[in-house]
């Protein structure tokens, strides 16, 4: 029963107290500074703060997102039309260097093995056909002609050879392979195709039983050891923003990178985009995820620090109550970030001055000169 009695009490002063604020109350601007008695702030439970002194803001908060430039990602396309019969990978999988995705079966890949197996052999014979036309030409049987011929043969035949291979080598068959197939070894009924470089695979088109055409896409390869961060920031503070020589870094995670330039066009939201190069370990990020990173500012800031109960916001502005010898005034603030409970604030705030902490509420509609309670 006190306390029911009690908070009564409070809220019918505090009701008093709006009263009369709204009946001097009129169409001029609102002053910021506003009367509240002693008993009226006792009666409202006003508690209050003493600010001890600004600390240095070493930058702000800011969203981005991991990007992945534009270099870093490959196709596996068919390098001939053929059927895949596994699929060795799935979407989103890493990989690493060499690793096999996918294995397609291939009447094309089998006559351009047949192709450089037919090639290589008339090339050796051609090669044991010159150096015979050069001995008996040295023993003065047959004329020189006979030795150009013979040469000029070799050398196309060769020519056909090296043609041959580097069709199977942009089919993704390995040297090892060309050379055994090329030397009259066993052909391979099937291409399997590889990742050239460790990562993600980002996008898997191949399905099972497909049958690709030649350069078809069939999966996406995202190399995520370099990555770029795209952070967001607000128009009116880009000038504060540290390029040169300035380091960005991960406020939820381990995370720093080099921020490079902002980008030449504004969004729709009044953003620029401040793109940032990587320098931390990768593995723990993902493409696309968006990430809250601080970024240093040009010249060295202040900033008070207040619990996020004594901000206000009126007509866009924020405001905190500073005890004065009438009441209160409301000072406008400009709020930079949030951490936790505590708020970060810049204004014409002064070391052991009191804000207010609670019923800030009741104060703004004592200020406004309105009725209300919190």
């Amino acid at each position: 029963m006190p306390n029911s009695f009690t908070r009564r009490t409070q809220l019918r002063l505090a009701c008093g107290l709006f009263a009369l604020t709204a009946l001097a109350a009129t169409s001029a601007p609102i002053a910021n500074e506003f009367a509240v008695t002693p008993a009226q702030l006792q009666a409202l439970g006003v508690q209050l703060q003493k600010l001890d002194k600004p600390a240095p803001i070493n930058g702000l908060a800011f969203p981005a997102r991991v990007v992945l430039p534009p270099s870093q990602e490959y196709v596996i396309s068919a390098p001939v039309a053929g059927l895949v019969d596994q699929l060795l990978v799935a979407q989103n999988d890493s990989v690493k260097a060499g690793q096999p995705l996918l294995r397609l079966v291939s009447p094309e890949f089998g006559e351009l093995q047949l192709k450089l197996n037919e090639t290589a052999s008339k090339a050796r014979l051609s090669q044991k056909t010159a150096q015979r036309e050069r001995l008996l030409f040295a023993d003065g049987i047959i004329p020189e002609r006979r030795v150009q011929e013979a040469e000029s043969v070799a050398a196309e035949d060769m020519a056909r050879q090296r043609q041959a291979e580097s069709a199977l080598r942009l089919a993704g068959l390995d040297a090892a392979s060309i050379r055994r197939v090329a030397g009259g070894g066993t052909l391979q009924d099937a291409l399997v195709l590889y990742a050239r470089t460790p990562g993600v695979v980002t996008k898997l088109e191949a399905k099972l039983g497909q049958r690709a055409q030649a350069a078809e896409s069939l999966a996406h390869i995202a190399d995520t050891r370099k990555l770029w961060l795209d952070v967001q920031i607000p128009v009116d503070q880009q000038s504060r923003v540290a390029i040169k020589d300035a380091q960005i870094t991960g406020i939820d995670r381990e995370l720093s990178a080099t921020p490079t330039g902002f980008s030449a066009t504004v969004s729709d939201s009044q953003t620029v985009m401040l793109r940032a190069r990587v320098t931390s370990d990768t593995q723990l990020l993902r493409v696309d995820e968006f990430v809250q990173v601080r970024v240093p500012f040009a010249n060295k800031e202040e900033a008070w620090a207040v619990p996020v109960p004594a901000v206000v916001r009126q007509d866009e502005k924020a405001y905190v109550f500073v005890r004065s010898a009438k009441g209160f005034t409301a000072v406008p603030v400009v709020v930079l970030d949030s951490a936790g409970q505590s708020i970060r604030v810049k204004g014409a705030l002064s070391a052991g001055q009191e804000i207010a902490v609670s019923s800030v509420i009741a104060l703004k509609a004592a200020w406004l000169g309105k009725g209300g309670s919190e």
